[in-house]
């Protein structure tokens, strides 16, 4: 394959995207160069656009953090990669563009049974889940997770692998057809947060018991609900706040409950960390995307010159899974 001196990608411009080209990047001792077949989108796109969560010190300035494509360049002595392997990366930057660099040790192999478009919707959402759900909160067999926001990216693979690792699982939807959705992906209740209320809903469906899990990316007035949704000993893991970083807590009810808090995000920490989550899902989730046990949930795709109206849908939150750039 050909490797041109230039590249199409999309760049942020006064908070709108524009296409524009762009040199290519050059990858170093540890990087890898990829042929962008297609990316994702996720909610830190929209907020780098909006200027609220710029890049990690180091990071392209271009937008996209999970690519999937083809390794056409090595950088220094690699030895686990080869030009021409089919990959999906995490990145931390860069994958609105026809070419992206990504750590090597954050490649994984694409199954032969995904292909590009779906290959794509699996870094960020799998690697999320896997580091907060399973890391994080320790979810265990038998437990019980709830997921806010159930018909998103995130919350089609929380649901995914929380029931194949044993879990029972609860969601939050904005409409009877995510909700429906989402049972038939394999959760054992959703809740409509338009029409019921998730506090009082928990409460019936555990018999007053509560969750032993609770996903939150909504923040805001969620938080105070949420730790009453919680079972003793319970664990609430924060990762996103849509709708604000300021809440209310009522101490006591942590600790009469004995609740643990917790929060993180991805994009800043530093390669080793990723690595080691890389390590897990290949171990222990790969094996299911090669069975066609679990697959990421595909909503839709764009054009690359299209990203302005791919972040249209996801602001409207009318998609469930996975938005896609196609490159």
């Amino acid at each position: 394959m050909r490797i041109p001196n230039t590249m199409h990608a999309i760049e942020v411009q006064s908070g709108k995207l524009a296409l524009v080209e762009r040199r290519l990047p050059v990858p170093q001792a540890d990087q890898v160069l990829i042929r962008v077949m297609a990316a994702g989108i996720n909610r830190p796109d929209i907020m780098q656009r909006k200027g609220v969560y710029p890049p990690p010190p180091g990071a392209s300035d271009i937008p996209g953090l999970e690519i999937a494509g083809i390794v056409v360049a090595l950088g220094g002595d690699n030895k686990n990669l080869a030009i021409g392997n089919k990959v999906c990366a995490l990145v931390t930057g860069g994958g609105y563009a026809e070419y992206c660099l990504a750590s090597a040790s954050l490649c994984l192999p694409i199954p032969d049974n995904l292909s590009f478009v779906e290959a794509a919707g699996i870094p960020e959402t799998f690697f999320t889940v896997w580091s907060n759900v399973f890391d994080r909160a320790q979810l265990q067999k038998g437990e019980t997770l709830l997921v806010h926001g159930g018909s998103s990216g995130i919350g089609t693979t929380a649901i995914q692998l929380a029931k194949t690792f044993g879990a029972n699982v609860f969601v939050t939807a904005g409409s009877s057809a995510k909700c429906q959705f989402c049972l038939g992906l394999g959760a054992d209740a959703a809740v409509n947060y338009h029409e019921q209320d998730f506090v009082s809903e928990i409460s019936r469906i555990t018999d007053n018991t509560g969750v032993n899990v609770i996903l939150d990316m909504i923040g805001g007035d969620y938080f105070p609900r949420n730790l009453k949704c919680l079972a003793v000993e319970g664990r609430l893991v924060q990762i996103a706040v849509q709708q604000s970083a300021k809440s209310d807590i009522n101490l006591w009810t942590l600790a009469q409950k004995r609740l643990t808090i917790t929060g993180s995000t991805l994009r800043a920490r530093d390669v080793n960390f990723k690595a080691e989550i890389a390590g897990k899902l290949f171990k222990n989730v790969w094996p299911l995307l090669v069975s066609g046990r679990i697959k990421p949930i595909i909503y839709s795709t764009f054009a690359l010159e299209d990203a302005a109206l791919a972040h249209e849908l996801m602001e409207s939150s009318q998609h469930i899974g996975k938005i896609i750039l196609t490159v």
